[in-house]
């Protein structure tokens, strides 16, 4: 898959073939978490984007009803080209599921939010582990004691993810990633885990448990899964997002992200 190009990859997640996370496959492409809510509730999500940049990064947004991200994927279908995706009623996840078309509706707004899974080939190019791709498992994701910025009826704490590395790793993982502001930019946190509210950095909120190596400090990035735990909280009567780790791989390049060509 990681040789593939992004519109063969998403022939392969409609078919059925790709329903894994989707970190190390699509090299310089960049990968994005998805938010879809009816155009109700769509100017309050904007704007706790706006208000909550680094864990909602925005790369693109669709017209009600408009099924191709026009900047993201315009050969692409948001319906079908997630490998899972997660359908939450009323602040309730209700199931996951592999398309959506029967459940898509016409007046459905598609927000398409940097991930980190964008930057993760550039700290591979100079010799940062990125473990989870190494053990081909997930990335590990947590809740934190971090409250975003509330919008409307949007609010509630950020999550992140995870990625072992040492201090001076971490150090350079810092300087790399602050150039890709639209995939959540430089570590939120570096180090001792109790300080953002995690108490045990084996229990996952989501993803896989971490491995880490003696001489190794867990760094922390701003996560795309925040803006679920703020639609968990607000209730609205229906939202779609993909599952944590199985991104919407889109056409637009890791350059393009990390030069901030979409602003």
């Amino acid at each position: 898959m990681k040789n593939k190009s992004v519109p063969e990859i998403w022939d392969a997640i409609k078919r059925g073939d790709w329903r894994k996370p989707t970190s190390g496959i699509a090299p310089g492409f960049a990968q994005t978490n998805v938010v879809i809510l009816p155009k109700e509730d769509a100017f309050d999500f904007l704007l706790f984007c706006i208000r909550n940049e680094q864990p909602c990064p925005i790369i693109d947004v669709t017209d009600p009803g408009q099924t191709a991200p026009p900047q993201a994927g315009p050969q692409a279908d948001i319906r079908y080209h997630v490998p899972k995706y997660r359908i939450y009623r009323y602040g309730e996840l209700e199931k996951e599921v592999e398309s959506i078309e029967d459940i898509y509706k016409d007046d459905m707004v598609t927000f398409l939010i940097g991930c980190s899974f964008t930057f993760e080939e550039a700290l591979m190019q100079v010799g940062i582990p990125v473990r989870h791709i190494e053990e081909g498992r997930n990335v590990p994701m947590y809740i934190t004691n971090i409250e975003t910025s509330p919008a409307g009826i949007f609010s509630g704490p950020m999550v992140v993810s995870m990625r072992p590395m040492t201090p001076k790793q971490a150090e350079e993982a810092a300087r790399i990633t602050a150039g890709f502001r639209k995939a959540h930019g430089a570590p939120v946190h570096i180090g001792d885990p109790t300080k953002i509210g995690i108490e045990d950095i084996q229990k996952v909120d989501f993803g896989d448990a971490p491995v880490i190596k003696e001489g190794e400090i867990p760094v922390f990035w701003a996560c795309g899964v925040t803006p679920q735990m703020a639609l968990k909280k607000a209730k609205p009567e229906l939202v779609i997002t993909h599952s944590p780790g199985h991104m919407f791989i889109t056409s637009i390049t890791e350059e393009e992200i990390r030069n901030a060509h979409l602003d």
